[in-house]
C-alpha cells in the first residue's frame, strides 16, 4: 500500500480524506498493526489506481527482495528536498523502465 501511495505522490492524509479515516489509521495499515478490510481494499485499488490483486501479489513466490529494494528507491527519492531534481530523477528512472508514473498536483 505504502509504494503505490508514494509512487503516485500522496500522503497519509490523502488516502485518509478520501477513505474518511484518520491519517494515523493509514500508518497502522501500512506498517501492519491493522488488517484492511476487504472492501476497503477495493476503495484503496480505486484511490491508488491498482487492480485489487495489486495487494496481493507475491504472496506465492519470494518476491520480499525485489519489493525491498523498491521500497528503498521510494524511499531515498522521498528523502530528496529539491523538487526539481527529485522531478528530474523520476523522470530519469521512468525513462529507464519505460514507464509513466501518474503524478498528482
Amino acid at each position: 500500500m505504502k509504494q503505490a501511495r508514494t509512487l503516485r505522490r500522496l500522503s497519509q492524509t490523502d488516502v485518509a480524506r478520501r477513505l474518511k479515516l484518520s491519517f494515523q489509521q493509514i500508518q497502522k495499515y501500512e506498517i501492519g498493526s491493522n488488517r484492511i478490510a476487504a472492501s476497503r481494499l477495493f476503495e484503496l485499488s480505486n484511490i491508488l489506481e491498482v487492480p485489487t490483486s495489486y495487494f496481493f501479489e507475491g504472496l506465492d513466490e519470494d518476491a520480499n527482495t525485489q519489493k525491498d529494494s523498491a521500497m528503498d528507491i521510494v524511499s531515498a527519492v522521498a528523502s530528496i528536498k529539491d523538487e526539481q531534481m527529485k522531478a528530474r530523477i523520476v523522470t530519469f528512472i521512468q525513462d529507464v523502465a519505460g514507464t509513466t508514473v501518474a503524478r498528482r498536483a
